[in-house]
């Protein structure tokens, strides 16, 4: 992933999210001799979300024009949301944005 792709997706997770919101990349594209493969990002908030779905679907169709139409997947993590094992996963192998 491009050091501009970074920037840009880091860019409109503030712009959705807020300041406080960090993005982070994990599964097969933090591996730069991968090819293909949809984009996974997980959004970190410390503040409650009341509505995730809208704010999931919103950064993944803007993430995906910022990577040239490539599939973005989108994990969100706050406060009032459900924890899963895949939080865990993206947060121990993840990059920060």
């Amino acid at each position: 992933m491009s050091h501009e792709h970074r920037q840009a997706l880091k860019m409109l997770a503030l712009e959705e999210a807020g300041p406080g919101a960090r993005l982070r990349l994990f599964g097969s594209r933090l591996n730069d001799h991968a090819r293909g493969g949809d984009v996974d990002l997980l959004l970190e908030m410390d503040t409650p979300v009341a509505q995730p779905a809208p704010l999931m679907a919103r950064i993944a169709a803007r993430a995906g024009r910022v990577m040239d139409g490539r599939k973005v997947d989108v994990l969100l993590l706050a406060p009032n949301l459900l924890r899963l094992p895949i939080h865990d996963i993206a947060l121990k192998e993840g990059v920060l944005l």
